[in-house]
């Protein structure tokens, strides 16, 4: 077993025992957490007096709460805590003494004050996984905004039309990142504690999150110091990468290889522009992207998207159109991937775990918790 306790009521999975001092807020620290209680470990949710703040990040609001909060935070327990009261501090220390993880993100060295810092923590509790979210690093004062973090990576720099401004994308993809960073961090030092023993701390932060995120793109100036600049929706070496105009609307096309770009051009008409000298390998192909677009725009606009998209599945040409998510939802239940599921008693819907374990899947036996509902609970388990 990986901790020592169970939670009887939500006992099940691969992290069935493992106990979670959730000491984060927002994003990254709770998706973490929420995507650990899915697989089984039992999750406890402190939060000061003023609550998450994402509670009050409305619109859009299900049964007046706001869905922000609500899409983070199923299958935890939930306690409120007020660490300038002294009673409350002590539950929060005991808490981080019990628990097998504690994840945090409050400023740099913030909980240290509070006793709830990782030396203080390790000190009574020796084999903690002890899991820091930041923004910058632990010595940046700036607080961790995904949107700063995308600035400042570099991602808004090459996101956009080339002739528009830098764009943020449209979810805080650098927060949900770091979150999935955090997850791995921890199951990598609950290995090591399995083996050895021992516990460790795991810094994360959203910058190194993004930057790694950034792979190809971040990858190429690391090795060549060329700095990426925006290309709109066309990939730096890959063509045709994106979507091109129909007779109806755009269709996006994923060509990553010459066998598939054969196969494009047989279906489309256009055979000889897959033995073109100018066209036949990927890397012509990149360069020469201006003369291709023309030739693909013109097969193209004989048709409609959905036809297009019929012919060329067929064909194995991955292609598809671009949906908005009501339809993405649509089309992952016509994949058999039943994106919906419905958590706790009371059935609060939400997004499917990503991760499928044939033997233990993930389940959802918790909604989303009101402020404070666990005290009781949390009290009775630490036995105060």
């Amino acid at each position: 077993m990986i901790g020592s306790e169970t939670d009887p009521d939500a006992a099940h999975g691969p992290l069935a025992g493992l106990v979670v001092a959730d000491f984060s807020r927002v994003l990254a620290g709770p998706y973490c957490t929420m995507l650990l209680a899915d697989l089984g470990a039992t999750v406890i949710k402190v939060e000061g007096p003023a609550g998450d703040e994402t509670r009050h990040w409305m619109p859009p609001t299900h049964d007046g709460e706001a869905t922000y909060y609500l899409s983070v935070n199923r299958g935890k327990r939930a306690i409120t805590l007020d660490f300038a009261d002294p009673e409350d501090l002590a539950v929060a220390r005991a808490l981080a003494a019990r628990a097998d993880v504690v994840i945090e993100n409050f400023k740099p060295h913030g909980l240290d004050r509070f006793g709830l810092g990782y030396d203080a923590v390790r000190e009574a509790n020796p084999r903690v996984v002890y899991v820091s979210i930041s923004g910058f690093g632990p010595d940046a004062a700036l607080p961790g905004y995904d949107v700063l973090a995308q600035a400042l990576s570099g991602l808004m720099s090459i996101t956009g039309a080339p002739d528009g401004p830098p764009t943020k994308a449209g979810v805080a993809i650098v927060d949900v990142v770091t979150g999935l960073h955090a997850g791995i961090g921890a199951l990598a030092a609950l290995r090591h504690r399995d083996v050895t023993g021992e516990g460790q701390r795991i810094a994360v932060n959203l910058l190194s999150s993004a930057l790694s995120a950034l792979v190809n793109q971040s990858g190429a100036h690391a090795l060549t110091g060329v700095v990426p600049t925006r290309l709109g929706n066309d990939h730096p070496s890959i063509y045709p990468y994106g979507p091109l105009p129909t007779a109806d609307g755009d269709l996006v096309l994923a060509i990553g290889n010459d066998a598939q770009f054969a196969r494009l051009c047989r279906v489309l008409g256009i055979a000889d522009a897959a033995a073109d000298a100018r066209f036949a390998r990927a890397a012509d192909r990149s360069t020469t992207r201006d003369e291709l677009r023309p030739v693909l725009e013109a097969a193209l606009a004989g048709r409609s998207a959905e036809e297009w998209e019929l012919l060329l599945a067929e064909a194995g040409v991955p292609c598809g159109p671009v949906l908005d998510i009501g339809a993405a939802f649509d089309r992952a239940r016509a994949l058999g991937l039943d994106p919906v599921v419905h958590a706790g008693p009371e059935g609060v819907a939400g997004v499917r775990h990503p991760i499928s374990l044939d033997r233990t899947p993930a389940a959802y036996p918790f909604a989303p918790p009101s402020p404070d509902a666990d005290r009781a609970w949390v009290l009775g388990f630490l036995g105060a």
